[in-house]
């Protein structure tokens, strides 16, 4: 469970590292400053007015149950970015149009399309114009397994996530709970009379090792088992995060933050946990290489010159591109790629019910993810279910990717801006997850 080749290592490593960088993606200084910020005070406002990118709407209403109020602990609270701090090449509106011609050329082409579709629609009533977007908004979700925020809300705040990192706060109990319970009671197609291992909202089962549930997850078809494992290894990879950002102390006004063992055998121990700590740890691994395969079937995506990262700076702009390229070669060179072909590949009605079904699963779990009553806690689930959500998506757009036009923009495969920062900061996190894992190791040995 423990072992990886070296050059898989190396996948990853870089990986983790990416993830980091791209924590700093869409901003006008891609370095982060916070760790200097107490050498060099002079330089923090400058780091912190220059490092603000992702839009999130955490003020969404939960659709499935009264809102619990949000968490009291100051360690949930999310700070929020002045929109006068963004890079302008992100809030100029664009949010689909990264590239710089596609920002430069904005105001003709829309001016542009405006006419166009000015002299189609002069003879329709107002109530058909609607109709008409209704079903165009329609056909751009078909491909979404996220319900994704819409960033013209009102609602919608930058964040800068180098300013809220993803760690323990204190929030859990029966809230949490009903979040995950949620999540894989009514998501995963289990019927109610099966029970998962370790869940503390079900009835007691005695000394139940949770046979009877894996018994029944064997007789899935492959499709539902591979979702099961998604969310498990999703579930997981949130779980080391928040074990090895824990609050260790607390005390004259400043907080110590760093792994907790204990809390992380209660989570994956084998014994502690009946053996589901294993399951749980083999489901990390197995999303790492879906989302791994996800970047390297996108990779062509990236590798058109149309697509350039835009924010406005060109130096950085290009340095990203770089390094993303970088990223993508070492994935290419990656030999133990998840093959999804066999996915879906039945009776083509029976396949397309199924990957539709699929789909709307998945795209409920993400709205469940705006019934966390963490704000922080909200912020980055979102993120990584958004980011999980766009690897699915790349992953059955094979035939579209291929297709792209090398110096034209995308028609039958578009990933929003929203949609890659998820995707790039959700394959960080996992990265970082299985680092961590190596770093829990080597604390138990020593410990030990």
């Amino acid at each position: 469970m423990w072992k990886v080749t070296f050059q898989a290592f190396g996948v990853l490593l870089l990986a983790w590292l990416l993830g980091n960088f791209v924590l700093g993606w869409f901003q006008q200084n891609t370095k982060p400053q916070t760790q200097h910020s107490e050498q060099h005070p002079s330089r923090t406002s400058e780091s912190q007015d220059q490092s603000c990118f992702c839009h999130v709407n955490l003020k969404r209403p939960c659709p499935f149950w009264p809102d619990d109020g949000h968490c009291s602990i100051k360690d949930c609270h999310v700070e929020p970015c002045p929109e006068s701090k963004v890079p302008v090449g992100i809030k100029s509106g664009n949010y689909n149009k990264y590239s710089q011609a596609a920002n430069t050329m904005s105001d003709v082409v829309e001016c542009q399309q405006a006419k166009e579709l000015g002299a189609i629609n002069s003879t329709l009533s107002n109530q058909s114009k609607e109709a008409f977007a209704d079903w165009a908004r329609h056909d751009d979700a078909q491909d979404h397994f996220c319900e994704l925020d819409d960033e013209t809300s009102p609602d919608a705040e930058y964040v800068d996530l180098l300013l809220n990192p993803e760690r323990y706060t204190g929030y859990k109990g029966p809230s949490a709970w009903r979040v995950w319970n949620s999540i894989y009671e009514e998501n995963c197609f289990k019927p109610r009379s099966v029970y998962r291992p370790l869940n503390p909202l079900a009835p007691s089962r005695g000394d139940d090792d949770g046979e009877g549930f894996y018994t029944w997850l064997e007789g899935l078809c492959l499709e539902k088992r591979v979702f099961y494992r998604l969310i498990s290894g999703l579930h997981s990879s949130i779980n080391i995060h928040l074990c090895a950002e824990y609050l260790l102390d607390e005390g004259w006004g400043r907080s110590v933050w760093g792994p907790n063992v204990q809390e992380f055998r209660q989570r994956f121990d084998m014994a502690e946990t009946k053996g589901e700590g294993t399951r749980r740890l083999k489901n990390l691994y197995f999303l790492y290489l879906i989302e791994l395969r996800a970047l390297y079937k996108v990779a062509p995506y990236f590798e058109r010159a149309i697509v350039n990262l835009y924010t406005g700076n060109a130096q950085e702009d290009g340095e990203t591109k770089d390094l993303l390229l970088h990223i993508f070669n070492e994935i290419k060179a990656f030999p133990m790629h998840f093959d999804e072909k066999s996915m879906f590949a039945g009776h083509k009605l029976e396949a397309k019910t199924l990957k539709e079904e699929f789909r709307l699963h998945f795209k409920n779990i993400s709205r469940i993810m705006d019934c966390v009553g963490c704000s922080k806690c909200r912020l980055w689930g979102k993120l990584q279910t958004q980011g999980l959500g766009t690897a699915l998506k790349i992953l059955f757009s094979e035939k579209e990717i291929k297709n792209l036009p090398e110096h034209s923009p995308s028609k039958g495969f578009q990933l929003t801006r929203q949609e890659i920062v998820a995707l790039m900061n959700g394959f960080g996190r996992l990265s970082t997850s299985i680092y961590q894992l190596h770093h829990f190791r080597q604390l138990w040995k020593e410990k030990r």
